[in-house]
């Protein structure tokens, strides 16, 4: 069972995180070699772009009751018809256990100068598996709220998966999320700029709202210490208990307490809540003073408190029903009435008492709200409503415990002016008592003063342990800044490294020795092979071959082009150099290149042992090419400075053909072979 105060952080802009999804398994895959996607709008990521919300419109849902589903499995055409589109159906996993299968559509534009990075909100998913290549059996990293903290990539409290994004490439990603309780499928993309001034923002702000709640342990157990009021007790207990299932549910605990126990951590997070009721209804009732003022119906409360906390332990440990947060509302709802009937019957601070929970009942409902799969009111401020929330309870209730003991002491002070005025008939007793007032005033008066000098030295030594504290942390955020702008230009000279090994390889193709395994690195597939022939061939405009129309929309081949007046299709190979080609287009590419590039004087013998092809085909092929060059140079705009890539469009055939290419497949040692330009 998941607890009622879940702190889920839905939008991350620099505050506090709390987490939202709860199981995931991210897999990438190219857009070649997937199946056809349908469904889920295309994620858009640009280099000006720094972060994108994933909302339930940019995913396909499939549910696995089962749990037995692969990756290969879901991709079969029988699954992948069953996804449905996030926007269409509940935006939280109706059924804890299953296991449910998202799919991502994601297309980066042009060249990224930063990496980016999947996002999930929910730290308290019990089982995922990202898989970082399209070898599902080698590239895994499993991990989840039942592994250990170690078994992240990232340590943080978040779940954090880079995406290997290839400019100007859609990429389908795959998540197989499996959660003990209901919680939704939001996340979030960032780029790793954004995600460093999002971890110093938020940590910052932990840190202050940890800070605050450790001040008032402290101050409210030294007024205990010297004052004795038991109630200063009960708040200290009550605000140790909000802080445990706050640690436990932000994943702080997780992260820096007790990272290698998972277990644990799972135990923290279902029994703190039920502990948070405990120590509430303890200090509550104290602090109302509900056995003197309203007895009978104290007793019902302590009962009702007692018999919620039995139900709640059953279903943590048994039942596991998902809908245990519904025992809180009753206890909590018979409090807050019992606080309202004390004011209303004159007791001051019991309207502290109402002020200070009525931000933390707001912030319940929303919760409660965002549990059900409302997210109507799903916002920056009503997600985090509950941390702002406890810090206004705090200090108010603090302020309340004082306003309770300044109350009594009035009432203290009125009864013995009320004695005085009585003893005041009686002249005999009134000297005496008088004298005995006048002691007791004195020995009042001596024990303020007594009081007063401890409480001055306790909150002198206390301000020189917080100047110490605070001159740490300022050392601290210096060090923090400096590995900061350390960090910061690491990432820049990696991106700078990879961008010249980029243009390094470019570069050997045009010009230098390549072999084809290099060669495959710039063209890796049939995808990027076509990508690039259709660019060329229509790099300035579509017309129709029949009609001569310029408007056209995608055919049902890959990069295919269909005319909108006379329906006529033509695909990215049709009236070019690879037209009617039998073998990998891959290949074809190598061929063309290293023929270009040899000046047509490469032999068909030494083609066909590099490409692993018959010399038949690769002398027939070679023909081809040598009558594409020499047509090549006898064109007008023909430059002895161009490149290889411009014989491809070199027309042979006649009419529109579409070709079925066979790939040949061949081990990648036996395609690895260096030829000098």
């Amino acid at each position: 069972m998941r607890p009622f105060f879940r702190n889920i952080s839905l939008y991350r802009s620099g505050w506090l995180t709390a987490l939202f999804v709860n199981v995931t398994l991210l897999f990438t895959l190219r857009s070649a070699g997937a199946a056809p996607v349908a469904g889920p709008d295309t994620l858009r990521v640009r280099p000006n772009l720094e972060e994108l919300f994933v909302e339930p419109r940019f995913y396909s849902v499939l549910e696995d009751p089962s749990g037995q589903l692969t990756l290969a499995d879901v991709q079969q055409p029988i699954h992948a018809a069953a996804f449905e589109r996030g926007d269409k159906l509940p935006t939280n996993m109706e059924h804890p256990g299953a296991a449910y299968w998202l799919r991502l559509v994601v297309r980066a534009e042009g060249g990224l100068a930063q990496h980016w990075y999947f996002e999930l909100f929910d730290s308290h998913l019990n089982d995922i598996s990202f898989f970082s290549s399209a070898d599902a059996k080698q590239n895994i990293i499993h991990t989840g709220a039942d592994q250990p903290l170690t078994s992240r990539r990232f340590p943080y409290k978040n779940f954090l998966f880079r995406l290997a994004l290839e400019p100007d490439q859609t990429q389908v990603f795959y998540l197989r999320l499996r959660s003990n309780s209901k919680t939704s499928f939001l996340s979030r993309l960032r780029t790793e700029q954004t995600l460093a001034v999002h971890f110093q923002a938020e940590y910052g702000l932990l840190g202050g709202f940890y800070g605050i709640l450790l001040i008032m342990v402290i101050y409210n157990l030294c007024l205990y210490i010297f004052i004795g009021e038991q109630t200063y007790l009960r708040y200290v207990l009550y605000v140790l208990s909000s802080s445990l299932m706050f640690l436990s549910e932000d994943g702080l605990g997780f992260q820096y307490l007790w990272p290698g126990y998972p277990t644990l951590n799972q135990m923290i997070i279902a029994g703190s809540p039920i502990l948070l009721l405990l120590t509430f209804s303890y200090y509550a009732r104290q602090f109302l003073d509900a056995p003197q003022r309203l007895p009978r119906y104290d007793q019902w409360v302590r009962a009702v408190v007692l018999l919620s906390v039995a139900a709640l332990l059953l279903d943590t440990i048994w039942l596991n029903s998902g809908w245990g947060f519904w025992l809180y509302l009753l206890p909590y709802g018979m409090i807050y009435y019992l606080a309202f009937r004390i004011w209303q019957r004159g007791f001051r601070p019991a309207g502290y008492f109402l002020l200070a929970h009525a931000m933390v009942a707001v912030s319940v409902g929303f919760l409660i709200l965002r549990k059900l799969g409302i997210d109507t009111f799903t916002n920056t401020a009503t997600v985090y409503s509950m941390n702002a929330a406890f810090v206004v309870e705090v200090v108010v209730l603090s302020y309340a415990l004082g306003e309770k003991i300044k109350g009594i002491k009035d009432l203290t002070i009125r009864a013995q002016e009320k004695v005085v005025k009585q003893l005041r008939k009686k002249h005999l007793a009134q000297d005496r008592l008088v004298e005995q007032l006048k002691r007791n005033q004195e020995l009042k008066d001596q024990l303020n003063t007594e009081l007063e000098s401890l409480v001055a030295l306790r909150t002198e030594e206390l301000r020189r342990q917080s100047d110490t504290i605070s001159a740490q942390n300022r050392e601290l955020l210096q060090a923090n800044g400096l590995l900061a702008l350390q960090s910061a230009a690491i990432e820049k000279l990696n991106t700078d490294l990879q961008r010249d090994l980029q243009e390094a390889k470019t570069a050997r193709v045009l010009s230098k020795e390549v072999n084809f395994g290099e060669f495959s690195q710039i063209y890796p597939d049939k995808e990027a092979c076509l990508t690039y022939l259709a660019n060329l061939k229509w790099s300035d405009t579509f017309q129709c071959r029949k009609c001569g129309h310029e408007k056209y929309c995608d055919g049902r081949e890959p990069h295919s082009r269909r005319c909108t007046r006379c329906r006529y299709v033509e695909s990215a190979t049709a009236y070019t150099l690879l037209q009617k080609c039998k073998f990998s287009i891959i290949k074809a590419f190598y061929a063309v290149f290293l023929i270009y590039t040899h000046k047509g004087s490469y032999t068909s013998q030494e083609l066909s042992r590099v490409l692993d092809l018959r010399q038949g085909t690769c002398w027939s092929f070679s023909q081809k090419v040598l009558e594409a060059m020499r047509r090549r140079r006898q064109s007008p705009d023909f430059d002895e400075n161009e490149d290889w890539t411009h014989i491809l469009l070199d027309a042979t055939g006649g009419a529109e053909e579409e070709v079925s290419v066979a790939e040949e497949r061949v081990a990648p040692s036996t395609a690895i072979r260096k030829v000098a330009i």
